[in-house]
């Protein structure tokens, strides 16, 4: 009965484990990133219809490059839409890439000049 016990403690806490690390991964592809906000038809003359897109200066392979987030929501429905002009915002979700251009999934986006506290 003691054995029984005991195995299912065990098995009871692997599989509370597991699920931790499967979460762990999830949060994995979370990114935040700081940029202009720009329009993606109006600015960037990318897409047919007005969307919104963060224009974010990274190193890659070594060298500093401007690379393109497109965020996937409601385009010029946004409050934050920016038609014309650009906005220094901060961008966190989750990040896929799909034919070699950089989306991001459930975007939360913020004034990049708000302070940490502020207004909370």
């Amino acid at each position: 009965m003691l054995r029984l016990a005991l195995a299912l403690a065990l098995g009871f806490t692997l599989v509370g484990l597991s699920g931790v690390a499967a979460d762990d991964k999830k949060d994995d592809k979370k990114k935040t990133v700081e940029g202009k906000l720009v329009c993606s038809k109006c600015k960037l003359s990318e897409t047919e219809k007005c969307g919104n897109a963060v224009v974010v200066k990274e190193k890659v392979d070594g060298k500093e490059k401007e690379v393109t987030y497109y965020l996937e929501d409601k385009g010029q429905a946004e409050k934050y839409h920016k038609c014309t002009g650009e906005k220094d915002v901060k961008v966190t979700g989750k990040v896929v890439e799909k034919d070699k251009k950089k989306y991001i999934q459930d975007a939360k986006v913020e004034d990049a000049k708000k302070t940490v506290g502020a207004g909370s």
